[in-house]
């Protein structure tokens, strides 16, 4: 029997990790946390979690150095996957920072707080939708907790779409870097699946370029 792929989660400091973990198990992979920069930029598979709050977040990154690595392997196609806050991390920037730090602009875009006219912050399932293009993500109903959610699509990135007061972008694609708004780990058969797929392109996609 073959060894189950390890997958290194970022060591954020704001994330349930738990469920991360558990979710990653349950799609056959084996995970390990670090905040080990040079580990983030070499690693055949990284997961970069979600939860919490953008401030915090980007500073134990960049407390490590784990935004450069992060940047680093990106650059380099080397299969990524962030969720929740991830995803808004990768971007130019969020409304919900109050220092008004950049992200790290990895992901064309600007985080911004939904409406009044919807329940902040969204909790629960939403229908996405995956637009043409996308090779790991599907639609299907996922979970999402968020505030914040980035409204226009970045050019050159597949998009999969969701509903909350408006249209915004559920996740995004590009190469070997999948970023999730909704959290698969929490989104049953349908974000398991999802994760198996990532797994299996993230690990054809490192044994290519070994």
């Amino acid at each position: 029997m073959s060894a189950a792929p390890v997958v290194h989660v970022v060591a954020t400091g704001v994330a349930n990790l738990a469920s991360v973990v558990a979710g990653l198990r349950r799609a056959g992979a084996e995970p390990q946390l670090t905040a080990d920069a040079r580990l983030v930029a070499r690693a055949p598979a990284v997961l970069l979690p979600g939860v919490g709050a953008f401030d915090a977040g980007l500073a134990t990154l960049r407390e490590h150095g784990v935004d450069a690595a992060l940047r680093d392997r990106i650059a380099a196609g080397r299969p990524t996957l962030a969720i929740c806050l991830g995803l808004q991390l990768l971007l130019d920037g969020s409304d919900e920072s109050r220092s008004g730090a950049p992200g790290l602009a990895i992901v064309p875009g600007r985080a911004s707080r939904f409406g009044d006219t919807v329940r902040v912050p969204q909790l629960g399932w939403n229908l996405t939708t995956a637009e043409r293009g996308c090779r790991v993500l599907a639609t299907g109903h996922a979970y999402f907790a968020n505030s914040y959610r980035l409204v226009e699509r970045p050019p050159g990135y597949a998009c999969a779409v969701a509903d909350h007061g408006g249209p915004f972008v559920a996740a995004v694609e590009r190469g070997a870097l999948v970023a999730c708004q909704f959290h698969p780990e929490l989104s049953g058969r349908f974000g398991r699946a999802l994760l198996s797929r990532w797994l299996a392109h993230a690990f054809s996609a490192e044994r290519t370029t070994c």
